[in-house]
This record gives C-alpha cells, sequence and structure tokens, in this order.
C-alpha cells in the first residue's frame, strides 16, 4: 500500500509529494474496489479481470490551471472517461459511467476533484515543468527515411516514411499520391512511439499495388514539426521498380547463366587437366625406353 512517486529522491518537496500521493492513491484505490463489486454485478462477470485507472491534469499556456482528466479501464478496453472543469465545478462525459451515481455521490465527487485532486495535480505539474523545463522545453528536429518493400506474391510494393527522434512530440505526417492527400483508411501506423532516448518517432506506410504503379502515380511524404522552419517534402522514387516480377526472372537468368559459365568453365579445366597428365604419362614412357643400363645401373 506504499505509493510508488517517480520523482527525484533528493527533492525538498519529497516527504510532501508522499503525503499527497497517500492522500490520492489511497482513494483511488478504495474507490476502485468498492466499484469493482458493482461493476463485475453489473456486467456478470467472474473469474480474474484487469481494473486500471488514468488520471492527470492539464496546465494552460497562461499558467492557467486546466481541466483534470480521468478515464476508467476493463480488461484493457477504456469504458468511462469524463473531465473535471475547475471553473465550473462541473463534470463532463466523453464515455458514460457504466452505473450512473445519484446527486449525493455526484456531490461528494465533484468536492473531492475541486478541493483535494486537482489542487495536488496542478501543485505537483508546475513544480516539475520549473524542474525539468531545460528537457521539457528543448527542440530537436525529426530525422527522416523513406523505405521501400516489395511485398511477395506481386503484391506491389510498401512505400514508408519514417520521421524519428523529435521533440516535442506533435508532429503532422502526411503521404500524398498526386499532390492529394491518401485517405487514412488505406494507410497503416501514424501512431506516435517514444524513442529510448525520450525523443519520438511515427511512421506511415502505403502499399501500393502493381496496377497503380503502371498508371504512373506520384508519391511524396510531408513533414510539419514545430522545430522545421519549413515543411519536409520528399519524393518517393518509383519509376525504377520493376513490374509482374521481370526483376526476379532478370536474377534467376543471372544465376543461370553464371552457373552454365562455371560449368563450362570446370569442363574444360577437367579436360585439359587430362591431355596434360596424358601428355606427361607418354613422355615418361618415352624416357624410359631411352635409358642405357649403364643408366639404370646409376639409378
Amino acid at each position: 500500500m506504499k505509493p510508488v512517486c517517480h520523482s527525484r529522491n533528493d527533492s525538498k518537496y519529497y516527504n510532501e509529494e508522499q503525503k499527497d500521493a497517500g492522500v490520492v492513491f489511497q482513494a483511488m484505490y478504495d474507490g476502485m474496489k468498492s466499484r469493482d463489486f458493482y461493476v463485475k454485478k453489473h456486467l456478470n462477470l467472474t473469474g480474474v479481470h484487469v481494473h486500471q485507472r488514468l488520471a492527470g491534469c492539464e496546465l494552460l499556456n497562461d499558467d492557467k490551471p486546466g481541466p483534470l482528466h480521468f478515464c476508467d479501464a476493463f480488461d484493457g478496453q477504456c469504458m468511462e472517461e469524463f473531465t473535471h472543469d475547475l471553473e465550473q465545478n462541473d463534470i463532463h462525459m466523453k464515455k458514460p459511467w457504466i452505473i450512473s451515481w445519484d446527486q449525493e455521490k455526484q456531490r461528494i465527487i465533484k468536492y473531492l476533484y475541486g478541493h483535494v485532486y486537482h489542487p495536488i495535480c496542478i501543485k505537483v505539474l508546475r513544480r516539475y515543468l520549473h524542474l525539468e523545463k531545460n528537457h521539457v522545453m528543448r527542440k530537436v528536429k525529426p530525422r527522416v527515411r523513406l523505405m521501400r518493400k516489395k511485398l511477395p506474391d506481386s503484391q506491389g510494393l510498401q512505400i514508408s516514411c519514417l520521421a524519428t527522434g523529435f521533440y516535442p512530440r506533435h508532429i503532422n505526417l502526411t503521404l500524398f499520391r498526386d499532390d492529394q492527400p491518401v485517405d487514412d483508411d488505406q494507410i497503416t501506423g501514424g501512431q506516435i512511439l517514444p524513442n529510448g532516448d525520450g525523443t519520438y518517432q511515427m511512421r506511415k506506410s502505403l502499399v501500393i499495388s502493381d496496377e497503380e504503379l503502371r498508371e504512373g502515380h506520384n508519391y511524396n511524404c510531408t513533414i510539419k514539426h514545430l522545430n522545421l522552419d519549413n515543411k519536409l517534402d520528399i519524393i518517393f522514387d518509383t519509376d525504377n521498380y520493376d513490374l509482374g516480377g521481370s526483376s526476379s526472372r532478370s536474377v534467376v537468368i543471372s544465376v543461370l547463366v553464371l552457373i552454365c559459365v562455371a560449368v563450362l568453365i570446370i569442363t574444360a579445366l577437367i579436360i585439359w587437366w587430362k591431355r596434360r597428365a596424358a601428355g606427361r604419362g607418354s613422355e615418361t614412357s618415352q624416357n624410359e625406353y631411352s635409358l642405357t643400363p649403364c643408366e639404370y645401373t646409376m639409378f
């Protein structure tokens, strides 16, 4: 039951943070434990299931406290989601509660959010933004890579645009076909993922059929990021892609030609070696017949 704070152990606020975390986590634990009982009964669940809660606050650009966010997930799926507006002291639902709260319960929850959770969250957020401002406010430009991958069984060509190593995390990466954005349902990827060094990456991929390649469309990748003076616009080279497996046939033909040449060379070497061996045998016989008895005696 001890809260684990991902904070600096040498922080002068360590004891205060432990106390605040204890208040928040104890309340969350009690609330989730009691709610589990009703949710399992309401959904007719048996056995072992997972209940998770994600909570956090937002600080606006003018240092004004933003909304408090909550999301409850059951078995990995977000089922209940809402925000608390501090100014209006009101709850805005994004996904309704599985089991509704009565007015008295909502009044208690609003008080806890407005006078306990929200102040603690904003206080800690301000503190760590100040401590980590050099890290949070740093600017790193994205590195961009274009990749092509031939799909098996003549399924076409997959092109990918990867932007990596950028910070902050917001980025706009768009794939175009003939200067028109490609529909999202044709694109795979697009999630912003963390790198191990604190930067982020995003990859988007598109499969182009052989028929589309024959039509000669132009494809390009455009990237916009806070640290780029101008947008990056990179064109995919699909002209050198061989349609219909001609590249594979060329490779097969080249291999067969090399094998034939190798066989001819080996055959010629064998014939040459046999002739040379035969020539040496004939020369040896002639030398033996020309030896004199005296020469035999000398041996």
